[in-house]
């Protein structure tokens, strides 16, 4: 995603903290508007998210599902495909790990089931991306456009599965039975008491750490694998990548899957680790959230995974400040983040050019200073 001649740095890290910024001061007059402090609105929303534990582990467990949906979307990013399907692939995936738990959290122990459930949640993702990549390599179906369509399917699907097969029998609710305890992934706060370390109940569990090995993994894929450099190559010329012997249309779907499986691993957090079982809307946006999270992190997972921790702060701040102000809707939160969008994503190039040339000047003046130095040491 670095289209431009500035270092990467700079496109990771500044120019998206610059834009968010700008998002922020916009949001302060909005609050101004509404008769709200945007001091005391941003401090409630910090101390929200960080101000005590059981916050931060609010904020990290939001967090989680950013991180596997915004990979999924800058996987495809860099192979040029604007895949808009990580809600229904998340959707189908938390399905595949649902229905592995279902199927064999009676008989199978944790360390057989968690692998098991991890594939069934990347196969089920993956397969609900194969069509729209087929279609878009092989019949020149636009995937912007498959994907959006199949989103809506996954959702009809989902409805039908947990209203008349999942959901347990004498139940009201569209959720499928409880899973054993086999198939619990163990929270964060468990795991620090094992080893002597207090830190407050929360929904943050163990594929907090599974995101983090996935930021890694992606990272590796792109910038240290052929396979990388060949997806790389075709998000930036794609007939370039015939000549350098490079099959374009396979490479299409084979990102498209790993892309539709990175998305399916989302389950993990929501179905194995908080609610421990199926429930009808558990993504919950999360997958349409993950293409902004992508465009602030400008596709690279280190950039992927501050971008995930900043709207996991607009979603645990945004709760406690809809919470302390009568005046602050839940919508009001939307705003916020719709605005952290519009800046970081639309407008996301408005400060390259200047930030470019403040950049350059610098760094002319830096040699000139240099070589005048050299001189006067000759």
């Amino acid at each position: 995603m670095n289209n431009n001649n500035l270092p990467t740095w700079i496109n990771v890290l500044l120019l998206p903290l610059l834009n968010i910024v700008l998002a922020f001061a916009v949001t302060a007059v909005v609050f101004v508007a509404v008769d709200v402090d945007p001091v005391e609105a941003a401090k409630l929303i910090i101390e929200g998210a960080f101000g005590y534990q059981e916050g931060i582990g609010y904020t990290l467990y939001y967090a989680t599902n950013f991180i596997f949906t915004g990979l999924a979307v800058a996987i495809a990013f860099s192979a040029g495909l604007f895949n808009i399907g990580g809600e229904g692939q998340a959707y189908i995936g938390g399905l595949g790990t649902g229905l592995v738990c279902l199927a064999l959290d009676a008989t199978m122990p944790f360390y057989v089931l968690l692998p098991l459930s991890m594939l069934g949640g990347v196969l089920f993702g993956a397969l609900w991306a194969l069509i729209p990549a087929y279609l878009q390599a092989y019949r020149g179906s636009h995937v912007v456009i498959t994907t959006i369509m199949f989103n809506f399917i996954a959702s009809s699907l989902m409805v039908y599965l947990m209203v008349n097969v999942l959901k347990e029998e004498g139940q009201m609710s569209t959720v499928s039975r409880m899973l054993g305890d086999s198939a619990h992934l163990p929270f964060i706060h468990e795991m620090l008491a094992s080893i002597g370390i207090s830190f407050d109940a929360s929904p943050l569990n163990f594929s907090f750490i599974l995101a983090l090995l996935a930021l890694v993994f992606v990272w590796a894929l792109l910038w240290r694998t052929r396979w990388g450099f060949a997806i790389r190559a075709l998000g930036a010329s794609p007939s370039a990548t015939n000549y350098g012997g490079i099959n374009p249309k396979r490479l299409t779907v084979i990102v498209m899957l790993i892309s539709g499986g990175m998305a399916g691993l989302l389950g993990m957090n929501e179905v194995t680790g908080y609610s421990h079982q199926l429930r009808l809307d558990f993504v919950a946006g999360y997958g349409f959230t993950g293409i902004a999270v992508a465009l602030i992190g400008r596709g690279h997972p280190i950039g992927i995974l501050f971008a995930s921790i900043l709207f996991g702060v607009l979603f645990q701040g945004g709760n406690e400040l809809a919470f302390e102000y009568d005046n602050i809707e839940r919508e009001m939160v939307v705003v916020v983040q719709s605005l952290v969008v519009l800046f970081s994503g639309a407008l996301s190039l408005m400060l390259v050019n200047p930030v470019s040339k403040i950049y350059h000047a610098i760094k002319e003046r830096s040699a000139r200073n240099e070589q005048a130095s050299a001189v006067k040491e000759a």
